[in-house]
């Protein structure tokens, strides 16, 4: 009766110091995040040049089209953007298996090198909190179940997580236009009528995106390689990532893809839609 008495404190006891412990360490992971968004914030350039059309000049006629869409006469280069967005986030292998959760996020971007994404997604009395995130030569992949146990903890300075995250930053650069000018280092090639590859210069190596275009210049497909081990093998490889652009918004003089569907193996039968975003706010700095 007294080892069973014992065991009945005991078991209560370590469940708490757990507890305790994950809370410790959530918190402080947070004081990192919050670090990391100040960074970035701080990093965005106060005094910048304003958009002139003239600036195109020399660039392949698509890759024209959709910048003079997407960015207006006049208006400041800022390179840093701050959003907000909701949506679906599906958490699963296939299709079949996937989870879809309710998503609602903050993210701070500076692309192609630097960015903090910190969403809270929910599924029935399930929440998923954490965040993605490069900055400062580092990326990581940190979220919690209820706040409490990490169902993701991942942060390196590996070549494999660097060029991922990278990739990610650059491929959002449709969301701070003018990463993409040729002013910021980006180069433009023309595919076709309706298309243009861009290359970005990043931590991670060289990104290369291939952009579809609507007659006015709006954006209606990306795609890219991407170093990712979202596979069935786990492993790092070159895979296809992208996704279609189903509405368009403008702010601060950006025009900018405000709903968005991407994923994993774009174009092959395993593509999977995971994340499939409507942005609310863009405050560029």
């Amino acid at each position: 009766m007294r080892k069973a008495r014992t065991i009945a404190i005991a078991v209560p006891a370590v469940l708490g110091t757990a507890v305790l412990a994950g809370a410790a360490y959530r918190w402080s992971a947070s004081r990192e995040e919050d670090r990391a968004w100040a960074a970035i914030a701080a990093g965005s350039a106060r005094d910048v040049d304003r958009f002139d059309p003239t600036m195109l000049e020399g660039l392949p006629e698509p890759a024209r089209r959709y910048l003079a869409h997407a960015i207006a006469p006049g208006t400041p280069l800022h390179r840093t953007v701050e959003l907000e967005m909701r949506g679906t986030f599906l958490l699963g292998d296939t299709r079949e298996s996937a989870t879809p959760y309710e998503m609602r996020a903050r993210q701070i971007l500076a692309p192609p090198n630097a960015f903090v994404w910190r969403p809270s997604m929910r599924s029935g009395a399930m929440t998923i909190t954490g965040s993605d995130g490069l900055q400062g030569g580092e990326a990581w992949t940190r979220f919690w179940l209820l706040g409490l146990v990490p169902v993701a903890n991942v942060r390196s300075r590996s070549d494999d997580m660097i060029r991922s995250a990278a990739f990610r930053s650059a491929m959002e650069g449709i969301w701070a236009p003018a990463t993409l000018l040729p002013q910021h280092g980006a180069q433009w090639r023309e595919l076709g009528p309706e298309r243009a590859r861009v290359v970005l210069q990043t931590v991670g190596g060289p990104v290369t995106l291939d952009l579809t275009l609507a007659r006015d210049g709006r954006l209606t497909e990306i795609v890219g390689q991407r170093w990712s081990n979202a596979n069935p093998d786990k492993r790092f490889r070159w895979q296809p990532f992208g996704g279609t652009m189903e509405q368009e918004a403008t702010f601060g003089g950006f025009t900018i893809p405000s709903r968005i569907k991407v994923g994993n193996h774009y174009g092959t039968a395993d593509y999977l839609p995971f994340f499939q975003a409507e942005v609310t706010s863009a405050r560029y700095r």
